[in-house]
């Protein structure tokens, strides 16, 4: 199907997004943050209008489509800019090895995949640690009017449009269908926290007509970082000890008999209130680091729009 749509893509998608289709994309690019050196995957990438967009700081993009039809064209396209590779490949067995991409990015062609969370998980395998994925995607306005013109423009405004603009109009009969059947924000995000990534966030684009999904690949725990935990454990325990010196001795008295220590209890008043003015630095000195963590762990918020640019930043 899009193999016939391949020589009109790009001009469709323009006229029936009635001209949103380069805001999603500026939105889209600014979510992956690409950088100079990075590899990004592009996945669904058609003809390249969105590789492209990506590589402008100097990263290296391969863009990957299941059509034939469309890696030709993207080629033909594409064949000035030495950032952009194209290979034709199946999003639910990509055909690259693990940790391979800084971030992997989908536009408007997760929906089109037979099998979704499948895909997903390949983009977390090919995904190197602490890189991200960002999904573009049709999605469900939150607002009851919103949602209701745009039913019935799916119905009736965009099949006229798509007439004036498709070189096949009948290949985007499907669109108004799959856009329906498709999940809503909050079911994508547990998606893809399903196949494994985190701080998931979501922004909508065009009042929630389109929404922006990221998530990060957890870096991963090395084998010296469970012995790191016991050092700091013990440098924890041993600091006070060697700082006040107090207590080898209170060890030491508390191990002796007990009328020892009742005989000893009242001429040693003095070394008594020095023994609790030497607890007081061990207790701060726990008590410190055993809060940072703690404090570390609940300062991070999943879903949080906000670590999302929006289309008019």
């Amino acid at each position: 199907m899009f193999d016939e749509v391949s020589t009109h893509y790009d001009r469709t998608n323009t006229v029936l997004s009635m001209g949103n289709a380069t805001l999603w994309r500026v939105a889209t690019t600014r979510a992956v943050a690409p950088r100079a050196g990075e590899k990004i995957l592009d996945v669904a990438a058609g003809t390249g209008t969105s590789s492209a967009s990506l590589a402008r700081n100097g990263a290296s993009v391969v863009a990957a489509d299941f059509s034939h039809g469309m890696i030709e064209v993207g080629r033909q396209r594409q064949a000035a800019n030495p950032f952009i590779s194209f290979v034709q490949a199946d999003a639910t067995d990509l055909p690259f090895d693990d940790d391979t991409f800084d971030a992997v990015t989908i536009s408007f062609g997760l929906r089109n995949i037979v099998d979704p969370k499948a895909a997903l998980a390949e983009f977390y395998r090919v995904t190197k640690p602490g890189g991200r994925v960002v999904v573009c995607e049709f999605s469900r306005p939150p607002l009851a009017p919103v949602r209701a013109g745009y039913a019935a423009y799916l119905r009736y405004g965009m099949p006229v449009l798509a007439r004036l603009a498709s070189s096949n109009p009948a290949a985007y009969e499907y669109l108004m269908e799959s856009i329906e059947a498709w999940p809503s924000q909050p079911a994508l995000a547990a998606w893809m926290r399903e196949a494994g990534f985190d701080r998931v966030a979501w922004r909508n684009l065009t009042a929630g007509i389109v929404a922006l999904h990221r998530g990060w690949k957890p870096l991963t725990v090395h084998a010296p970082a469970p012995e790191k935990a016991p050092a700091l454990a013990k440098w924890t325990d041993g600091k006070p000890a060697t700082a006040t010196g107090a207590r080898p001795p209170a060890t030491k008295s508390t191990a002796g008999k007990p009328s020892a220590k009742s005989t000893a209890a009242r001429p040693a008043a003095k070394p008594a209130t020095t023994k609790s003015t030497a607890g007081k630095p061990a207790k701060s000195t726990t008590e410190g680091p055993a809060a940072a963590p703690q404090s570390a762990g609940t300062g991070a918020s999943e879903d949080s729009s906000s670590a999302i640019p929006s289309e008019g930043e």
